[in-house]
């Protein structure tokens, strides 16, 4: 099961880390339940993150307040995708690599050389495949 944005499906936060629902990567098939999506996560003081985002309230930590970001949905393809290097980039705002890379000219010169380094790198295009 996906869950994107483009359905307009809407998470409340879940004061107890209840699973909402599971959160899968579009490309590398990454499969996890996750406690909240939106900007501000729950049992968080001042903390508000840049783009809407898939969190699970870290397992590892007794800490109400420590959480993982899963991941978010492509600004141009609207792909979920998990926020592993080989899956997507965040530049002001999330983009999965395949459109990354379709529209390497339009990022600066610094994350081009980076990608270039990583283009040995195999693509992750579905989850199937693997």
């Amino acid at each position: 099961m996906y869950i994107s944005l483009r359905s307009s499906f809407k998470m409340e936060a879940s004061a107890g880390g209840t699973v909402r629902g599971m959160f899968t990567c579009e490309l590398c098939g990454l499969a996890t339940p996750f406690t909240y999506f939106g900007q501000k996560p729950p049992n968080t003081r001042a903390i508000v993150l840049l783009e809407e985002s898939y969190v699970l309230k870290d397992p590892f930590s007794h800490d109400r307040e420590k959480f993982i970001v899963l991941g978010s949905s492509c600004t141009v393809c609207h792909k979920v995708v998990c926020v592993g290097t080989e899956c997507s980039l965040f530049y002001t705002k999330r983009f999965c690599l395949p459109c990354v890379r379709e529209n390497l000219d339009q990022f600066p010169q610094q994350i081009q050389a980076e990608l270039a380094k990583k283009k040995s790198a195999p693509l992750h295009t579905d989850p199937a495949k693997r």
